[in-house]
């Protein structure tokens, strides 16, 4: 099955200086998605609560968090209101992204749609996203309002172009990047501007925060791609070589492809038209991953998105908040989970 690169011990210190840096914060986030949880619908309850206990590392949250805190906000509880806003969008999109790639695991753990349905996910999703609407209205700015409506469009949108694209082995890496843009560093962006905006932040913080966020969720998507070839299911928590069998086309099978020969490339067109993939096609694949050094390859650009995103920063005074957050670039680049 090919190589596994080593895991850096020191992976999660970045991610929990954030955490414990706004600890009493998250957990009036955590409070507060158990309450907008509730329903007279028994099934909903239940849904939810099994898909929030598998974990997650609420890291859309903590962003919203440490930038209001960066940018300078200090009363209330818009923060949190809209921390917790941020979870519940990523959340909705997650249950999903579970019926769309027929998932049975997240996290290590069964997927709502393997226990309950399809149809009960889509729904559930949909619900999410309906409270989390009602927190925004209830926030009450129309500027927070526009970027959280129109950053869950980018995320559909995203969806729908990995799904016209699926199975092509000849995938664009601009096109990958737009895919990846529109996932999952839409959201990242939007968490990291809402807290400038929070902060009656000037233009110039706005988008370096949301510099920042793009950048990081770049780093941060292209490294979830690279560990799909490289990780252990223990430590990872999802099925490895789990986008390869859905068909999706991600950076290391695009490298392939860039540098392979042409009995190569005609290999990696069929093997992406069929069906369904065997384990024998990804252990062949990972032969070619690892012949040309692919996973090293992806890594290595998105250590240039983790190097703009920690620069986006640089306007704001030094302080402990700024450190932390720049230094959870790196988290992208060497987390285990």
């Amino acid at each position: 099955m090919g190589s596994v690169i080593p895991l850096k011990k020191s992976v999660n210190t970045a991610y929990l200086d954030l955490k414990n840096l706004v600890e009493d914060k998250l957990l009036k986030v955590e409070n507060l998605i158990e309450l907008k949880l509730q329903s007279k619908v028994d099934l909903i309850k239940k849904m939810s609560d099994h898909h929030f206990r598998s974990g997650g590392k609420r890291l859309r949250a903590l962003l919203t968090l440490g930038s209001a805190r960066l940018a300078g906000y200090a009363p209330g509880e818009r923060d949190v209101n809209l921390a917790a806003c941020v979870e519940l969008i990523h959340s909705a999109t997650l249950l999903h992204d579970d019926v769309i790639d027929e998932s049975s695991v997240r996290r290590g753990t069964k997927t709502t749609n393997s226990i309950w349905g399809n149809q009960s996910s889509i729904l559930v999703g949909d619900y999410l996203l309906s409270r989390c609407f009602e927190i925004m209205v209830d926030d009450g700015d129309l500027e927070i309002l526009k970027l959280l409506s129109s950053t869950s469009s980018k995320i559909a949108q995203g969806e729908v172009l990995q799904l016209q694209h699926k199975g092509e082995a000849d995938l664009l890496e601009e096109t990958y990047l737009k895919i990846i843009n529109l996932k999952t560093a839409a959201l990242f962006s939007a968490a990291t501007r809402t807290g400038a905006c929070l902060a009656g932040s000037n233009e110039k913080e706005k988008e370096a925060l949301e510099s920042y966020g793009k950048n990081l969720g770049l780093a941060f998507q292209i490294a979830d791609d690279a560990l799909d070839y490289y990780s252990k299911e223990t430590i990872f928590g999802k099925e490895i070589g789990k986008d390869f069998y859905e068909g999706k086309t991600t950076l290391p099978l695009i490298i392939i492809f860039q540098r392979a020969n042409s009995e190569e490339r005609n290999f990696l067109l069929e093997i992406l038209k069929k069906e369904k993939r065997t384990e024998e096609d990804f252990s062949e694949t990972l032969a070619l991953i690892n012949k040309y050094k692919a996973v090293q390859e992806s890594l290595k650009r998105a250590e240039y998105f983790v190097n703009v995103s920690r620069d986006s920063l640089g306007i704001f005074n030094d302080n402990q908040d700024k450190i932390v957050l720049q230094n959870l670039t790196g988290f992208s680049l060497s987390r285990s989970f």
